[in-house]
């Protein structure tokens, strides 16, 4: 390779010139399936909260259409009108709102409008979606298991959530708890980049109060949400333990169907008080 001349004269070895992509041409796999692109990644994200959307829209177009005609779409039992609105809500609440306004736009706007050449830290923020598309393949799972998927409404409230008669309270609540844990650690590898990026990848002169507003704003949403999150995945960790291995941290002490339940002591306001130490500021974070 020969040597790049910079100025006039003055020739720089070629060994010394930054590697960049051009020297180096990426597969298409590489490009943009692997891809470190933030925008490539903007639209992996993109891409898949509207087609994980798609089934929410689907799923409340046949919920609709059993209220309107009850008689003529009696195909939808009464358990599965528990478990339509259930994953409604969570997948538009979750994994297509947040997924798409945080990890769509914020992935193609930050870099571009602080002047900032990519994400701080590009290998972490391809991770990030990859832990969230598995947690959207773990929760559309839950349509091909035995049981289907759970039908505790979308706050998953204990001992509902748990105890049998409820549909899904098998497999269900289980690949469902597994899929927030997944997003909450993906989220929380892109989100610490978005802070990273904003705070410490600025082009020179762009102080903090001259960044354009919706840089504000999806750093804003950025930091609630990091705040918020590591709540619902305490939550969903300790329901996981009480549901594979009998631990009592939202289950009371009680009996059904004249049979004494193993669990005792818990309490589920627990829950509720950790879901919506996440759930209020989700509203906000979804507005920003």
């Amino acid at each position: 390779m020969s040597d790049v001349t910079l100025g006039p004269g003055q020739p720089i070895p070629a060994a010394e010139v930054e590697d960049v992509e051009l020297y180096h041409p990426k597969s298409w796999l590489t490009k943009y399936v692997f891809s470190q692109d933030a925008k490539v990644i903007a639209i992996q994200y993109s891409t898949t909260a509207m087609a994980i959307g798609f089934v929410a829209l689907v799923l409340s177009w046949l919920m609709r259409l059993q209220l309107a005609f009850p008689g003529r779409f009696s195909f939808i039992a009464a358990t599965d009108y528990y478990q339509f609105i259930t994953m409604h809500g969570m997948i538009m609440v979750i994994y297509l709102l947040t997924a798409l306004f945080l990890g769509g736009f914020g992935n193609y706007l930050i870099p571009l409008m602080v002047g900032a050449r990519d994400m701080v830290f590009p290998y972490v923020n391809m991770l990030s979606y990859w832990i969230y598309l598995l947690a959207v393949l773990v929760l559309a799972a839950e349509f091909f298991v035995p049981g289907g998927p759970t039908g505790a409404g979308w706050t998953l409230y204990p001992p509902q959530a748990i105890l049998s008669g409820t549909p899904g309270q098998d497999w269900g609540i289980i690949l469902m708890l597994l899929s927030l844990i997944l997003f909450v650690i993906g989220f929380t590898m892109g989100g610490l980049n978005y802070v990273v990026t904003v705070l410490q990848a600025r082009t020179r002169g762009m102080t903090l109060m001259r960044m354009p507003l919706t840089v504000w704003g999806i750093f804003t949403a950025t930091v609630m949400a990091l705040l918020a999150f590591p709540a619902l995945f305490v939550a969903c960790v300790m329901m996981l333990l009480d549901r594979l291995l009998g631990t009592s941290f939202f289950m009371p002490g009680f009996v059904t169907m004249g049979e004494h339940l193993v669990y005792h002591g818990g309490s589920p306001i627990l829950w509720q008080h950790l879901f919506w130490f996440f759930g209020h500021p989700e509203v906000y974070i979804v507005a920003l």
